[in-house]
């Protein structure tokens, strides 16, 4: 996942983080605000998901 976000936001990506936790937390936040969050969805997060908000959220 890491990798296909700085493929298709090459430009706007300055740095990704990386932050270990447990329990299926997987969480996307872009300026401290939170975009996409396996918890509050429940489900494992594929591309699309994590790269649509993005997507919005970069223009």
């Amino acid at each position: 996942m890491t990798e296909r976000l700085l493929e298709e936001f090459l430009v706007q990506i300055e740095a990704i983080t990386l932050v270990p936790s447990s329990g299926g937390v997987y969480e996307v936040t872009i300026d401290g605000d939170l975009v996409y969050s396996k918890k509050a969805t429940g489900e494992h997060a594929e591309y699309e998901d994590v790269a649509a908000p993005v997507r919005e959220r970069l223009g």
